[in-house]
């Protein structure tokens, strides 16, 4: 399934063969993405990767989560989509993560506000959130240009590589919004 979000941009499902692409990119911006995403420390090889998309691609339906790559004039620059969903309660969390050479581009505020679209549309659910680590700045305002309403603090909601929790700020957006 692809999401096209205009002319350059697209969401694509997680396929087996993007765990190169995504190896690739996390193994040269360690530093960079390891700053706020814990499983970068973790990634240490093209088969950890590989791991995390069979999983991903292969999870049984009660499991199943949308993930997507986010693709700029048809490459590899990132990684967004729901994890958590609590399909019961119609509820889920949105996680992304974006190549250092591709911020600043509002590829992840258009990519939200699709995903967004795409979790009350046809998901059919009703609340969404986003957490992120309370210094990161570029993250937290995503959901603040897309509207989203801040609930708070999570406290030491987030274990990071340097052996620290790390608080992170919630909002949620919900379908009548």
């Amino acid at each position: 399934m692809t999401l096209k979000i205009d002319s350059e941009l697209e969401l694509r499902q997680l396929q087996l063969t993007d765990a190169h692409d995504i190896f690739e990119t996390i193994d040269v911006q360690r530093s960079y993405l390891g700053k706020w995403l814990p499983f970068v420390a973790f990634t240490k090889q093209l088969s950890d990767t590989q791991a995390f998309v069979a999983s991903v691609v292969n999870a049984p339906k009660d499991r199943f989560e949308f993930i997507f790559t986010i693709r700029s004039e048809h490459k590899f620059v990132g990684v967004i989509g729901f994890k958590g969903t609590d399909w019961l309660n119609k509820i889920s969390e949105i996680g992304y993560w974006l190549s250092e050479k591709h911020q600043k581009k509002g590829i992840i505020t258009k990519s939200v506000a699709k995903l967004s679209d795409f979790a009350f549309n046809t998901m059919d659910l009703n609340r969404i959130q986003i957490k992120c680590a309370i210094d990161n700045e570029p993250s937290i305002n995503i959901p603040k240009r897309l509207g989203f309403t801040f609930e708070g603090i999570e406290r030491d909601g987030e274990w990071l590589t340097e052996n620290e929790f790390t608080d992170l700020e919630v909002y949620s957006k919900l379908k009548s919004d």
